[in-house]
């Protein structure tokens, strides 16, 4: 990875929830401005507790950041607010979506704009830009969003995201619970943010496959271990992601393992763990 332009820095971090479970042991990342980089790993690997270390969420289910350090160009923010992590230009996008269910699809956007002091003139053409990435929600901005499809409230959690003006997404699970071609029509946004308006991403996702498409890099998490890392098109041609994440058999062989053998040697293979 170009060490250059580092926004994001994530130092050797171990995570504790409840004072006992230790969650993230030692995991480090960086992340370089204007770029998208993946964070990948199955349900449990701690890519969510991660993005939370990131943007100072863990508090409020009881975990803290006990060892290491993250700094955002430069400046340690491990005691920041959320609030302050926003005004820093860092927002997050929770998995699940997350929208306010009972106000409409404009109204959950404008509350993104909360933090802002550049007036409603600014925050009016942010709104216009937005609807022109998503415009489906401009189709349905007065409806109520607990009416809208599952992809329409993603489409909107990030759009309210947007609505801060962030230098920075930190965006969880956006494959989440959706039909394979809103998925496709998400991350082409999400790629599109990246490529015009300069936005860099951080995205959680257990959807290897798509996510390394639209990566520029990755990092694979196991056990709350970083267990390999590398430009985007390289982890795609790995022969262990394909195997264990990508679901093609590995080495070409597309047939499943049948003897006890064969899956002494996948733990063989599977050596990053020791």
């Amino acid at each position: 990875m170009d060490t250059k332009n580092i926004v994001l820095n994530v130092n050797g971090i171990e995570v504790i929830y409840n004072h006992v479970i230790l969650v993230l042991k030692g995991v480090s990342l960086q992340v370089p401005e204007g770029k998208v980089v993946a964070l990948l790993g199955g349900n449990g690997a701690g890519k969510t507790t991660t993005l939370r270390a990131v943007s100072n969420l863990l508090r409020s289910e009881r975990g803290e950041v006990t060892k290491g350090s993250i700094e955002l160009r430069g400046e340690r923010i491990e005691s920041l607010s959320t609030s302050e992590m926003v005004n820093r230009g860092v927002v997050q996008v929770m998995e699940g979506r997350h929208c306010f269910a009972h106000l409409s699809i404009e109204d959950n956007l404008m509350t993104g704009a909360y933090t802002r002091r550049d007036g409603k003139a600014a925050i009016a053409a942010t709104l216009e830009k937005v609807y022109n990435y998503f415009p489906r929600l401009k189709t349905r901005r007065s409806s109520q969003a607990a009416y809208t499809s599952g992809g329409e409230q993603q489409m909107c959690a990030i759009g309210r995201a947007l609505m801060a003006n962030p230098k920075m997404v930190l965006l969880d699970e956006p494959s989440m619970g959706l039909a394979p071609q809103i998925v496709e029509e998400v991350f082409e946004i999400v790629k599109d943010l990246n490529q015009r308006e300069k936005v860099t991403f951080l995205l959680a996702e257990q959807n290897t496959n798509v996510a390394l498409r639209y990566a520029d890099y990755g990092y694979i998490l196991e056990s709350g271990r970083i267990v390999m890392d590398g430009e985007a098109k390289a982890l795609r041609e790995n022969e262990d992601v394909k195997e264990f994440y990508l679901g093609m058999g590995g080495a070409g062989d597309a047939n499943p393992r049948k003897s006890f053998k064969d899956v002494k040697s996948y733990k063989r293979r599977k050596r990053w763990l020791a």
